[in-house]
């Protein structure tokens, strides 16, 4: 799960990040890929994997294919089930790997405790409350946070297709506080592989966390890089502080030192423990049939000598492959989505992906039309990479627009600088598992309390920090909606155009990642606070992603104003002639049409009319989840042409216009406002009110207008009988 994408932005593509952001990061971005370089003894921008193997290398025979591990590339593959089906997926993120962020309920009681009493992540929840009563709460939370009754709500849907389910390495291997708090954790694993299964869904496990970290986040089970500064604290007193950002580290690969930016060491041991959960993970699921695949460790960070991931992920393949044959292998990109880091790597191995994780969450403020177009540009980084490594999936997305969610960058803590823009706040959720849960509901008396990290984000008199709302748009101030810059986080009545951005960004995002790619989950199926931009199902309640199997119109061409070309299936002219054979004719016995022509097919002939079958194939199938993929055979292109008409209804926003006008035309409009209703009520007073005629009529201050002769013929006939009237002479 995400924290600070803030370190991501400084490796990933400038297609992820706007053009400001690069530029002020450029500085520290290549610093951080000078020191990761020499970290690893090689560079990040050139492939390190060769691409054939070593003559001596026999290969490993597996039942579809022949592994290399002198090259990490395969060959011979006779794999019957190709990757033709998109992902549409959400993660059930929170469950079996603890985020303070996605389940505060849980996390509340550590409110103003010290060094010796607070819980942040899992690792320290379980060494805090030790085995007993962690695990009572832990049975607790698991029984709640996932039932039955949500996975049939998202097959439901029709929009869901796959369940990403993050998991702990600890559960098939405890070790540290983990002993004993853990227990139980698989039985409800189990039982959610039997729902999904009974459901129609499919799973992939995610292994979240590595010992030592992987990453530093709390996502990867244990902080690291902390640091306890309540002693350096003099004033206030008896304040209990921390620092975590400024000093992360990951030591799942061995000794990382902060100051030289480099791995002193090896951990080995690690290593080989995370390859043994593996193995009893394949063990104990490779006979089920609602597994998907694995991914064997999320989000290893930038700094990660990539050699040696490279060679983990090698490992971990063979040990899937060798027991479970059928699973696909999902390899995180380590914040380095590019084709210098992974082309080539694993050339001709079937069922493998990349994943790569796409947030805008970290994106600095800016109008809705940025984050469209951010959007958009990603279907061009994907299908550069589908075409230079193979299939890509989107890992975690969301809706998010800002970092205003409660603890997103931690318990009680934030990155320097962040969030960007003042939140929202809203009443905090009551707890999703009972009111027997430790430090639930929250003290609405007390304001944010401690510990206190690097930045500030807490709950304060009751009230939780959320994503701010978007404002509709002011006609007179153009596209740029340049309005958000002075809008409060909250809109005011009339002025809330949530709904609308988070629909159209929802489509576009949708567009780009299934569009172009193999699919997506999306960060996160639920969230304990109300934040509709990180809950899949808010979102759907909401509206704002459509239920149903995504094809629709609105989706497929969302990305039509920020489309710099389209993009076209065309067969891959480096595939063999038989692979492209078994394509067209998978192709075409989709569509009930006869494949028999196709071996009289060769050279240029085969592969021009390869274009066309998978072309017209893609271009009819892929809003209901095909991919330009045919087992290898076919790939993305870019085709140099726009559209040349705006016949989409679809617009970025629907005006509301409102004219500003100045302070004097207001006063103006005040005044005469004013006086023409008095005049009118004076003339209708003087009409059907002889009491009030005659009042006028007796003032002296008046004696000049009503002495006059047009005064008199238009009301003396209301005198009231007997009156007589001011001796004028």
């Amino acid at each position: 799960m995400p924290r600070s994408k803030y370190y991501l932005l400084l490796h990933r593509h400038s297609l992820f990040v706007d053009i400001t952001m690069v530029c002020r990061l450029l500085a520290l971005s290549a610093l951080l890929s000078s020191a990761a370089a020499q970290a690893t003894n090689s560079t990040t921008t050139t492939p390190i994997t060769p691409n054939t193997p070593d003559p001596n290398d026999a290969g490993i025979k597996l039942k579809h294919f022949t592994a290399y591990s002198s090259s990490q590339t395969c060959d011979s593959d006779t794999h019957a089930l190709p990757f033709n089906n998109q992902i549409r997926g959400v993660n059930l993120g929170g469950w079996m790997v603890l985020e303070p962020w996605i389940t505060p309920s849980l996390f509340y009681q550590f409110l103003g405790g010290d060094e010796n009493s607070v819980g942040m992540d899992h690792y320290s929840f379980c060494e805090v409350l030790g085995p007993k009563e962690g695990n009572e709460q832990l049975r607790r939370h698991w029984e709640s946070w996932v039932t039955e009754d949500i996975v049939k709500e998202l097959a439901d849907s029709g929009a869901v297709n796959s369940l990403r389910v993050p998991v702990g390495d600890f559960m098939f291997e405890p070790y540290g506080p983990y002993v004993g708090c853990t227990d139980g954790a698989i039985d409800y694993l189990d039982q959610l592989m039997d729902w999904a299964h009974a459901y129609g869904l499919t799973v992939l496990i995610d292994v979240h966390t590595a010992k030592d970290s992987q990453n530093g986040f709390d996502n990867s089970g244990q902080s690291l890089g902390f640091q306890w500064t309540s002693g350096l604290s003099t004033y206030p007193r008896d304040l209990t502080t921390f620092q975590h950002w400024p000093i992360r580290a990951a030591n799942w690969m061995g000794e990382f030192d902060p100051k030289s930016i480099n791995y002193t060491s090896i951990n080995h041991a690690n290593i080989k423990h995370s390859l043994g959960v593996i193995e009893e993970l394949v063990g104990r699921y490779a006979g089920h049939p609602a597994v998907l695949g694995v991914e064997p460790v999320n989000e290893p960070w930038e700094l990660t000598p990539i050699k040696l991931l490279k060679k983990f992920y090698w490992d971990a393949y063979l040990i899937v492959k060798k027991k479970a044959p059928y699973w696909k292998f999902i390899m995180h990109d380590s914040f380095r989505f590019t084709p210098e880091t992974w082309g080539g790597f694993m050339k001709g191995c079937p069922d493998r992906a990349l994943d790569t994780h796409i947030y805008q969450a970290w994106m600095d403020p800016s109008s809705r039309l940025t984050f469209y177009n951010n959007a958009c540009a990603q279907k061009k980084q994907i299908a550069l990479m589908e075409r230079e490594f193979g299939p890509v999936i989107v890992g975690e997305w969301s809706l998010a627009t800002d970092n205003c969610a409660m603890w997103l960058n931690g318990f009680n803590d934030n990155l320097p600088g962040f969030p960007r823009s003042p939140c929202k706040y809203i009443e905090c959720s009551a707890p999703y598992m009972g009111t027997d849960q430790p430090g639930t509901p929250v003290d609405i008396g007390k304001p944010v309390q401690g510990p206190y990290g690097t930045g500030m984000s807490g709950p304060s008199f009751g009230l939780c920090p959320t994503d701010r709302d978007w404002m509709t748009e002011r006609y007179n101030r153009g596209e740029s909606g340049m309005s958000w810059v002075s809008a409060p986080p909250e809109a005011p009545r009339g002025r809330d155009g949530t709904d609308e951005v988070m629909s159209l960004l929802a489509r576009k995002k949708i567009s780009a990642f299934s569009g172009i790619g193999h699919g997506f989950y999306f960060w996160n199926f639920r969230t304990d606070l109300y934040n509709p931009q990180w809950s899949y199902m808010l979102a759907l309640e909401r509206g704002w992603i459509p239920k149903g199997n995504l094809n629709d119109e609105q989706i497929m061409n969302s990305c039509h104003r920020e489309d710099e070309g389209l993009f076209i299936c065309e067969a891959n002219r480096g595939a063999p002639e038989n692979t492209v054979k078994s394509g067209m004719a998978y192709a075409l016995g989709e569509e009930g049409k006869s494949a028999k022509y196709i071996d009289s097919l060769h050279d240029d002939d085969l592969y021009d009319e390869a274009t066309i079958v998978f072309s017209e194939f893609w271009e009819s199938h892929r809003g209901a989840g095909a991919t330009c993929d045919f087992g290898g055979a076919a790939v993305l292109a870019e085709q140099n042409k726009t559209h040349t008409e705006d016949y989409f209804t679809d617009d970025y926003f629907n005006v509301v216009e409102v004219n500003e006008f100045p302070v004097w035309k207001i006063v103006l409009f005040g005044i005469a406002a004013v006086s023409v209703g008095g005049l009118t009520g004076f003339l209708f007073a003087m009409r059907l009110s002889p009491k009030f005629n005659r009042a006028v009529r007796s003032s002296v201050m008046l004696r000049p207008v009503t002495s006059s002769r047009v005064f008199r013929q238009s009301f003396g006939s209301l005198l009231e009988p007997g009156f007589v009237g001011l001796d004028m002479d």
